[in-house]
């Protein structure tokens, strides 16, 4: 069974309303085993829906077609559906005095424009609505069918549960599930990484294509491997998933540093942990966005010590400066380690890092020079050590001994 989704709207169109309806009913379409191949977004246009709704049912078997069942003239999503199906409009009579007792129900007056939406097409079903004042509509086309919910998310939610799914699963005439799960790892580009995966994409093409493996690039969160797998049940489809992250688990190693929904500052959570450590951190041009972070980890009290977030020259270096003699220095300086030390002796220690990232200062004030960003990382009975560059280890001098140095690369702005 394949279904198509077609959104509809002209605000979708000009970038005011993002279409999250889409990703909702793409996700629960995998989950009940449906095949989704196409999500296509349209104007409120009559010619463009019917051509949008006539391309979709000559590849699919069935298109749930979003919005524009609202009462206002640009609601006109019936009428397409209607033309595609080639029937003519009727006005159900049981519908207009359920929508007015919805309307008398809040003590208002329902408005003449809201009789369109007891409009249905000759042949189609009505999914009673219960959030708002639209139904929904069933519309055999052939043997295929298009489904009309509102574009309001929770009624949308409520009739896709209660009525399309369960339809689309009958009509399937099998159960089935897709389900998916997400490497995350750090250390490759994408291009590079993919390389390195190259060998497990062509033995699953050569078996039939399932599981199937996905790149997503996301920035500072690295690059993510998407394996996804179809089967008749839940179960037999995480089975699949066990065994493919087994193999791809063989061939990354340790630039896999989490699954799913885990993040970079929980791996970093957990190796302080195993490794009985407590983290204090002076940033600067993050301007505390590495300590945001570790706080977000639930338990990290009992080991994030805090942050120092210290942005002028004068705060980072002066006290440390005068104290020897020099003058204060910026991040191409190299004077990354006076802040990490300063902390690890203060009252954040016992390990202390300070990451940082040249380019902020202003140019041309005779103090600072643009440089690379600089990083330090130091414990108990060990100096800062420094590294330079867009992608300065921090934690990888943090956890010397941790066998995953993926959170190490945390610092670097951009993967690869």
């Amino acid at each position: 069974m394949r279904c198509e989704v077609l959104a509809v709207g002209t605000e979708l169109l000009l970038g005011q309303v993002v279409d999250t309806n889409s990703a909702w009913i793409g996700e629960h379409l995998a989950l009940a085993g449906i095949d989704c191949h196409l999500q296509t977004k349209v104007g409120d246009n009559l010619g463009r829906i019917v051509e949008c709704l006539r391309s979709a049912l000559e590849r699919s078997d069935a298109v749930i077609c979003c919005g524009g069942l609202g009462p206002t003239q640009d609601d006109i999503t019936r009428e397409a559906i209607a033309e595609v199906m080639g029937v003519a409009l009727r006005r159900d009579p049981a519908l207009i005095e359920v929508i007015r007792s919805m309307f008398s129900a809040r003590g208002r007056e329902m408005a003449e424009s809201n009789l369109r939406q007891a409009d249905v097409p000759d042949g189609a079903t009505v999914i009673p609505q219960t959030r708002g004042t639209a139904p929904g509509l069933v519309c055999p086309v052939g043997d295929r069918v298009v489904y009309a919910v509102p574009g309001v998310p929770y009624e949308m939610e409520d009739m896709l549960q209660r009525a399309v799914l369960p339809d689309l699963q009958a009509r399937a005439g099998t159960t089935a599930t897709i389900l998916s799960r997400t490497l995350r790892t750090w250390g490759l580009a994408e291009s590079t990484l993919a390389e390195v995966v190259a060998p497990r994409v062509e033995a699953l093409d050569r078996a039939g294509g399932n599981p199937t493996i996905a790149f997503l690039a996301s920035g500072i969160e690295g690059i993510k491997v998407r394996v996804t797998a179809k089967a008749a049940t839940a179960a037999t489809a995480r089975d699949l998933l066990d065994r493919e992250e087994a193999e791809l688990r063989a061939l990354l190693g340790p630039l896999v540093f989490g699954v799913d929904e885990a993040t970079m500052e929980d791996a970093v959570a957990r190796l302080l942990v195993q490794q009985g450590l407590t983290l204090g951190l002076a940033e600067s041009l993050t301007g505390g966005l590495v300590a945001s972070r570790l706080v977000n980890v639930v338990g990290s009290s009992g080991w994030f010590r805090g942050s120092v977030v210290a942005y002028s020259p004068e705060v980072k270096f002066g006290r440390q400066a005068r104290a020897r003699g020099q003058r204060a220095g910026g991040p191409a300086d190299g004077r990354g380690g006076q802040a990490g030390a300063g902390v690890r002796r203060g009252p954040v220690g016992h390990r202390g890092g300070r990451p940082g990232r040249a380019g902020r200062p202003a140019p041309g004030d005779g103090v600072h020079r643009p440089g690379p960003a600089r990083a330090a990382c130091g414990g108990p009975g060990r100096a800062p050590a420094r590294r330079q560059g867009p992608g300065a280890p921090v934690l990888r001098h943090l956890c010397p001994r941790s066998p995953a140095p993926a959170p190490a690369r945390t610092g670097r702005r951009h993967p690869g």
